[in-house]
């Protein structure tokens, strides 16, 4: 076959097709299966979604009560990857629980007994997924905590994922109306087209290998700052701008010099962020200082990137105002990253188990530019 060339990048190349859903840039749209993902953020749970992406479908009442009791029941580690936790929390107390995840992933998946998905039906690699994706948020707060000396703490079947995920990080119930506004989050951060993580995932799963290694990739990409690394970032500029007179002289510096202003542009929407407008709607409904501060800054850094970058739509992205949500709900920064990936694991599975029924590898070329061979190898010399 003839190497056709393609955009540096493989910005807008086509290269599978999917029923899981899309993202319409210039629209400034995207959804999981045939649902509007803002619509589902605003009015389902994030286990029905989980259902949705899985299963093709929203469950019923009945379905999602059994489906939300089946995942809870799958939150316990089992004993031998809870026992290696420490040492992998202390291994990578400097890189973080995001890094502490890639070691602790095979774990999870040789402890399950998970095999390579070229081997297994489908009924099998849903279980797989299933398994990992429940577990996921338990392994990332243990981490986090014994990161920090603290005890890790026991999932609860009795709370939904979001309230179980914070009451996990801190050792406390959380109030509704911050479970609710992380729920919406990690509805809204479940999948997001073929984005470099989820490309990831699905190179790996083409190979038929298990299911954990396949996420294992998967976390490796989203740990990059220009994929996931972001919503933190995004606070560390507000805390740079520091005060509203800043924000002009601070942001004409900054693209004057050729700098990024983390939080702003996507390499899709050539509009507003819709995770970006929900998410800031949530913020809004706390109020407070960092919100005012932070819609502010949003106005300011717009007009400054039109006026000298014109022509360009430069908005928001998710992780401007998923950094302030966050914050607002007590989240420490270093968690903003880990919880994205803890949604993304939803995401992911789904393009696993989606990838695996196709058994063509994913094998793409490259264009050779080094010196021309084949050159005389050079003797040793002495």
């Amino acid at each position: 076959m003839t190497p056709t060339e393609v955009p540096r990048g493989l910005a807008g190349v086509v290269v599978t097709d999917t029923a899981l859903g899309d993202v319409r840039g210039q629209e400034g749209f995207y959804h999981y299966r045939q649902y509007s993902a803002v619509e589902l953020a605003q009015s389902r749970t994030f286990e029905d979604v989980w259902h949705l992406m899985f299963h093709g479908r929203l469950p019923d009442a009945a379905e999602s009560a059994a489906f939300a009791a089946r995942t809870a029941a799958l939150r316990r580690l089992p004993t031998d990857v809870r026992a290696a936790l420490p040492g992998i929390a202390r291994a990578c107390a400097e890189a973080g629980p995001l890094a502490g995840l890639r070691a602790a992933l095979p774990l999870l998946g040789g402890a399950h007994g998970m095999r390579p998905l070229y081997d297994i039906g489908p009924a099998e690699r849903s279980t797989d997924a299933l398994a990992a994706c429940a577990a996921v948020p338990v392994l990332l707060t243990a981490l986090h905590r014994l990161g920090r000396g603290l005890e890790p703490v026991e999932p609860r079947d009795d709370l939904p994922y979001a309230a179980n995920y914070l009451y996990m990080l801190t050792g406390e119930e959380p109030d509704a109306r911050r479970a609710r506004a992380v729920e919406q989050y990690l509805i809204s951060t479940v999948d997001h087209g073929f984005n470099a993580s989820t490309f990831t995932a699905r190179v790996i799963a083409s190979t038929g290998a298990d299911l954990a290694a396949c996420l294992c990739g998967a976390v490796g990409a989203l740990s990059g700052p220009l994929h996931g690394g972001a919503p933190s970032r995004a606070l560390d500029t507000l805390d740079a701008i520091g005060t509203p007179d800043r924000i002009g002289p601070w942001v004409r510096e900054q693209v004057l010099a050729g700098g990024r202003i983390m939080g702003f542009g996507h390499p899709v929407y050539r509009t507003e962020d819709p995770r970006s407008r929900m998410l800031r709607g949530i913020a809004q409904e706390f109020g407070g200082p960092l919100v005012e501060f932070a819609v502010e800054v949003e106005r300011q850094v717009e007009e400054v990137l039109a006026e000298l970058k014109p022509g360009r739509e430069l908005h928001t992205n998710v992780e401007f105002y998923a950094g302030v949500v966050m914050e607002l709900c007590g989240l420490p920064r270093e968690m903003f990253t880990p919880t994205f990936c803890a949604a993304r694991m939803v995401g992911w599975s789904a393009n696993i188990l989606e990838q695996a029924e196709d058994s063509k590898i994913i094998r793409p070329a490259a264009r050779y530019v080094g010196p021309p061979p084949p050159q005389p190898v050079p003797a040793v010399l002495g």
